[in-house]
């Protein structure tokens, strides 16, 4: 029997829950959707990811607005997948702040991504047809940029390679409060299916060495305390670990790309299979990896046709 393609099958709707997270810090976070957020300064909001389309980045405007009648001045993307971006036309007169890498990863790769996510994830793009073109940061920082809310500051920072090319956190050192973007899912499927494997687990050491108490993952719920953090960061690596270790052993015994995947689903299903879009994630992951231990420095652009064309020779 095939598997239905991606999540096509996943039709339930989500609602966001706004939860406080320190002083003036909220999320706005799903049971596994991807999570947003944002911070109230004196005079300004400053937004973090946007939702996937106009009509939900309402969704959260709304949220905003039970907290404060203040504008939303900048919105800052952790990184560069449709499904986290495409909403910021919703958030009129907002500067839209990312690193280096994820600019580069729009301009490389921005429209076929979100061809790729409408395809996969479609029960999040309701509205598509208000999205008016791709999302272009216009404040780009290559490793470091620091806003001031009044007395505090956000710290959005790139820590290194991991989830996609241009991965970057909000950190407020005052609260102790970290959004992390997809670097960390909490008991959720890890997508590295546009990742750099073995760079991303060195880079959740930089994370980690953040400190943070209360934390804002990708997916899954929020964690609000410092050892819910280590766990969904160790998680996080685990998944990493583990789906390295076997793809790694099944390649040098000769596996080609199919079995490595069967090698991986047989290995890794028994602790991760019960996380929201494991099976979705594992095709691509596991081709990403197999990619990685060839050499391929950069993940190859997914189109709908490789995408088919890999679901089919795995999950048909």
């Amino acid at each position: 029997m095939t598997a239905s393609f991606a999540s096509t099958a996943d039709l339930a709707e989500q609602k966001p829950r706004l939860i406080e997270l320190a002083r003036d810090v909220y999320g706005f976070v799903s049971d596994f959707d991807p999570n947003c957020g944002f911070v109230v300064g004196p005079e300004y909001v400053v937004a973090i990811d946007t939702r996937a389309t106009p009509a939900l980045a309402r969704e959260m405007l709304a949220a905003i607005a039970q907290v404060t009648d203040k504008p939303v001045r900048y919105v800052f993307l952790t990184h560069y997948h449709a499904v986290r971006v495409m909403g910021a036309s919703a958030f009129k007169g907002a500067t839209i702040i990312a690193s280096q890498g994820t600019l580069e990863w729009v301009l490389e790769r921005g429209q076929a991504d979100l061809e790729c996510e409408v395809r996969r994830f479609p029960r999040l793009f309701r509205g598509i047809e208000e999205v008016p073109g791709l999302t272009m940061p216009e404040l780009v920082f290559d490793s470091h940029l620091t806003l001031r809310l009044g007395e505090r500051e956000l710290h959005l920072s790139y820590l290194g390679r991991g989830h996609s090319h241009g991965d970057a956190v909000c950190w407020i050192p005052d609260c102790r409060v970290l959004f992390s973007g997809d670097l960390v899912e909490n008991r959720c499927g890890v997508y590295a299916g546009d990742g750099y494997v073995g760079e991303w687990i060195d880079t959740l050491g930089r994370l980690r060495a953040l400190g943070a108490e209360v934390m804002v993952p990708g997916r899954g719920a929020a964690l609000q305390s410092r050892e819910a953090v280590l766990s969904a960061i160790d998680g996080t690596q685990s998944f990493l670990s583990d789906l390295r270790d076997v793809v790694t052993r099944a390649r040098a015994g000769g596996a080609d790309i199919k079995a490595c995947f069967a090698a991986a689903e047989a290995a890794m299903t028994p602790r991760y299979g019960d996380w929201p879009v494991f099976a979705h994630v594992l095709p691509f992951d596991v081709v990403r990896l197999y990619e990685e231990l060839e050499g391929v420095r950069d993940p190859s652009l997914w189109t709908a046709e490789r995408d088919q064309n890999l679901w089919t020779l795995l999950r048909g």
